[in-house]
C-alpha cells in the first residue's frame, strides 16, 4: 500500500485524539464517542496496512 495511504490512515488516528481532546474539554460526549471511533478506524486500518506489508515481504523473499 501506498505512503498516502499509511499517512491518512495516521491522520484519521490523530483527527480522532483531537476530537475526543476537544469532547473531553467541552464535556461533550459525543465527540468524545466521535473520536474514540475515528481512532479505532485509524488503527484498523494500519494494522491492516502492516498485515499486507508482512504478507508482501514473505512472498518477495521467496
Amino acid at each position: 500500500m501506498s505512503a498516502d495511504d499509511k499517512m491518512s490512515n495516521k491522520a484519521e488516528e490523530l483527527k480522532g485524539k483531537a476530537k475526543e481532546g476537544l469532547g473531553n474539554a467541552t464535556d461533550n460526549e459525543q465527540w468524545q464517542a466521535e473520536g474514540k471511533a475515528d481512532q479505532g478506524k485509524g488503527n484498523v486500518k494500519q494494522a491492516g496496512e502492516k498485515l499486507k506489508d508482512a504478507a508482501k515481504s514473505v512472498f518477495d523473499d521467496k
